[in-house]
């Protein structure tokens, strides 16, 4: 086969694919992870003038205080914030803030800001993940295109990423606990500023990659399943979702939905990609939960590069603010909202090759110590901003890790915003695993039959 034939068939491949495949990185380059890295990858040393120091190990050790099930919130209460940004001094720090967050600001002069405070770098992981992510560095790959994994187990897959698909598969694989249970509302705001109740639901969420006896092989490729129930409003209470999310893209997602009219379990296959969300009365689609949620064959990834912006960050105390006074008429209120400096990753997603989406480009701003998605600024075809979402994630000390499940969903045309899976005035907790056969449509027609 000649040279021109090898290019032109790789060609072929990588545009059928629309992500090129990638290897683990050498054993030379992962021993950064020992050095000049954190054990999951990010920078180790401070930035150059000192305002995002050094990561030192985090917080491993439980503080007092109340609590909100696993998740203490209160959190850094002495201090106070360093500078607001508000629209009339947003120009001064245009480089350091996204396009959604510089929109929200023009949009709600009179009552959005962000308060930032000093820079925590409060992340950290049990032993076992960071000796997990030392061996995933150098074993774990992509396949198909970038958008199926192997070779990697319990922690981060790619602590020193070299393409887009990487990174977005280090947030799919995020710390998590064997198995969570907890209670969240999704509030959905109307242009109006009135705030509606979309539902109430209680969830169980369980990541086997994280079992402490899993290993690449006997580990089945399902990085995540849950299964929740719908408490309120009344009339659709009883309602289930469950969901399997695998790093096979060829399964990459199966679900079952059971329905109280119908009195039946069926399949769910459009719980996905740009389906509206119907939990949240299809204020968000399906994969704007939790900043993304679900499979990355929709889209190319392009990795940007890494910067330094201002994101929410230790939001302990926004989780253990009461619902009606963390949310405002249009947005959160800035009054519970702590922003930092860190340094990001910064992604962009563009529609692939062939596929379709109702937000044809997105750009994704991922913290470096934990791999957590911060903000999403989300485009329409013509290029025009539409969306962008906030994350705000917590500190978890008996984990030890930063978690995340509140996301909110800003749609700047409509001047609406969708608070998907809100803990306050709920309840977190960390459980011990379930059997998997607890994740099935079968399981859940067996309990509404009773």
């Amino acid at each position: 086969m000649s040279n021109k034939t090898i290019l032109a068939t790789a060609l072929v491949a990588l545009l059928a694919g629309g992500q090129a495949a990638n290897a683990a990185v050498g054993a030379d380059e992962a021993a950064k992870l020992k050095t000049t890295l954190t054990p999951l990858g990010g920078e180790k040393a401070a930035n150059k003038d000192g305002s995002i120091p050094a990561w030192t190990g985090g917080i491993t050790k439980a503080l007092p205080g109340k609590k909100l099930g696993a998740i203490p919130t209160q959190i850094f209460t002495d201090e106070k914030p360093l500078f607001q940004v508000n629209a009339k001094n947003a120009a001064q720090y245009a480089d350091l803030l996204s396009d959604g967050t510089k929109a929200l600001l023009a949009k709600y002069p009179e009552t959005f800001r962000i308060d930032v405070y000093p820079s925590h770098r409060t992340a950290a992981a049990p032993q076992e993940v960071y000796d997990n992510v030392a061996k995933n560095a150098t074993r774990c790959k992509t396949k198909d295109g970038g958008y199926s994994l192997e070779g990697c187990i319990g922690g981060t897959p790619f602590p020193i990423p070299k393409e887009g698909v990487e990174v977005m598969w280090n947030y799919l694989m995020r710390l998590e606990a064997e198995s969570i249970e907890y209670r969240f509302k999704n509030i959905v705001g109307g242009a109006d500023g009135v705030k509606t109740l979309a539902t109430r639901n209680e969830i169980a969420f369980q990541y086997p990659q994280y079992y402490k006896d899993a290993t690449p092989e006997s580990w089945s490729g399902e990085y995540a399943m849950f299964r929740f129930n719908t408490l309120e409003p009344p009339f659709k209470a009883g309602e289930s979702l469950v969901i399997r999310d695998s790093i096979d893209m060829k399964q990459s997602r199966q679900a079952w939905q059971y329905l109280v009219g119908q009195r039946r379990v069926r399949r769910a296959p459009t719980v996905s990609y740009d389906t509206p969300d119907f939990v949240a009365s299809g204020a968000n689609y399906f994969d704007e939960v939790q900043g993304f949620f679900g499979a990355l064959d929709r889209f190319q990834w392009k990795l940007v590069g890494k910067k330094e912006m201002l994101i929410p960050y230790n939001n302990n105390g926004f989780i253990g603010a009461k619902l009606d006074d963390a949310i405002g008429k249009h947005h959160l209120n800035p009054d519970h909202v702590r922003w930092e400096k860190h340094r990001v990753w910064v992604v962009e997603a563009n529609v692939a090759a062939g596929k379709r989406h109702a937000v044809p480009k997105r750009k994704y701003y991922l913290d470096e110590d934990t791999w957590l998605i911060g903000l999403v600024d989300g485009f329409d075809a013509e290029g025009k901003l539409w969306r962008t979402t906030q994350v705000t994630p917590f500190v978890v000390p008996s984990l030890p890790g930063t978690m995340m499940k509140t996301s909110t969903v800003f749609n700047l045309q409509a001047n609406t915003m969708s608070v998907i899976q809100a803990l306050n005035d709920e309840d977190f907790k960390i459980v011990p695993r379930k059997k998997e056969t607890y994740f099935t449509g079968d399981a859940v027609a067996a309990e509404a039959a009773r």
